[in-house]
């Protein structure tokens, strides 16, 4: 009877220990600090996000890391960024923000607002030309202008209309991307909320740019041995953000992603503590909100061989509290996808699983279109989502409650598979 109490009272340990709530907070709250600055390119946020986590992993008790350097051209906006609207002083990151390609600004510019009603593609460019709108910014709603991107691409280009640049209304929270910074267009382009701009007249705006050219970046990778080295399960989050919009704003990115990242070092010491059957790596991307491209050039240069990955899990944006888990599968992850499912019903875990359509969103994305088997997790929905890519994506914003089911989903599909 002692002999039975002591291994249940062991397997309790074990269960406990499975997955660490404590140390998942801790991760997260590192990450999303201002120390980081957002975990941006300019100012050496992300690398020295990066070099954290080496050493994190290696407290985890991992059998080796490795650090994958690469490098990428990219916008940023770091100087002085100031709005006023009609004399308003704007709020950067709340009020406005910029289009990651747009190129820094300064002057005072009058306001033509489209009139999307009447929308006329030719009488809008005719309307440019006229003396009384020369050198004006053009507002209108961004999602109108995507569909009439014909005409509002023009917009852009020096030469081709007399415009002096874009504003791109978007509801609040604005938002802040750097997917496409890879480049500069010839004319400045900044997102402002409806509120704020809503019957200006004129704008005065000083905003500096600096194009980043061949930055140093890096993935960290690391390894847990198992029993066999011909297959390996691969575990990956990225730990990069946004970074900084001027001199004293920055995006904490406590959702996005420093869960993801946090869950894979938790994922690490777990595997860390018993040999695991099949190797375990351990992927913190860098690069990923610039397009992916950590990820990708992993994926073309991969530290492994990707024909021996029995499966990828991408974990991003799990710091919120949607009892339904949207999640991407790649074709030739969908194979073993009814595990997730039968995981998922047999643990209680989630209400659903709601699987979306494969999209280049995230990180997983470069290893689907290479025939790896993955799944893409992230909560979306909750109520920390509304929060992504803004300044309030913080500590005090995230939500805890997806961890644990994320890891026993991941780690239950693994034992059972």
């Amino acid at each position: 009877m002692k002999r039975f109490l002591v291994i249940l009272l062991a397997f309790a340990a074990l269960q406990l220990s499975a997955q660490d709530l404590p140390h998942f907070k801790r991760v997260v709250k590192e990450l999303s600090s201002a120390k980081y600055q957002g975990r941006g390119y300019a100012r050496g946020g992300a690398n020295k996000a990066g070099k954290y986590l080496e050493k994190e992993f290696r407290r985890a008790g991992v059998d080796e890391v490795t650090i994958q350097p690469f490098t990428i051209d990219i916008n940023t906006f770091c100087g002085a960024i100031e709005m006023r609207a009609d004399g308003k002083k704007l709020r950067a990151g709340v009020d406005f923000s910029m289009r990651e390609y747009s190129p820094g600004v300064k002057g005072e510019f009058p306001v033509y607002h489209v009139d999307t009603l009447n929308f006329d593609g030719d009488r809008l460019l005719e309307d440019l030309e006229k003396p009384e709108n020369a050198g004006c910014l053009v507002c209108c709603d961004f999602w109108f202008t995507y569909r009439h991107r014909n005409v509002f691409s023009k917009l852009q280009k020096a030469g081709a209309c007399p415009n002096a640049g874009l504003l791109y209304t978007w509801a609040a929270p604005i938002k802040f991307f750097k997917a496409y910074g890879e480049k500069v267009v010839d004319k400045p382009i900044i997102w402002v909320t409806p509120e704020a701009i809503d019957g200006v007249k004129s704008v005065k705006v000083n905003v500096e740019n600096e194009f980043l050219k061949d930055y140093e970046l890096f993935n960290v990778i690391a390894k847990v041995e198992g029993r066999r080295h011909d297959s390996c399960y691969v575990f990956t989050a990225h730990y990069d953000h946004l970074g900084n919009l001027g001199r004293k704003v920055y995006y904490p990115g406590a959702n996005d992603n420093a869960s993801g990242t946090a869950a894979i070092v938790t994922l690490a010491a777990h595997y860390a503590r018993s040999k695991p059957e099949y190797d375990m790596y351990f992927v913190a991307f860098s690069g990923e909100d610039a397009n992916l491209r950590g990820s990708t050039y992993f994926a073309e240069h991969p530290l492994v061989a990707l024909e021996q990955i029995i499966y990828l899990f991408n974990i991003d944006m799990i710091g919120d509290d949607n009892p339904v888990q949207y999640c991407e599968v790649s074709d030739a992850g969908m194979a073993k996808y009814g595990l997730f499912e039968q995981v998922n019903e047999d643990q209680h875990l989630f209400e659903a699983l709601n699987r979306g359509e494969l999209a280049a969103n995230s990180d997983h994305y470069p290893f689907a279109v290479r025939g790896v088997p993955c799944i893409f997790l992230e909560n979306q929905e909750g109520s920390a989502f509304q929060h992504y890519h803004t300044p309030a994506d913080n500590i005090k914003t995230i939500r805890w409650d997806s961890y644990e089911p994320v890891f026993k989903l991941i780690t239950g599909f693994i034992s059972h598979n």
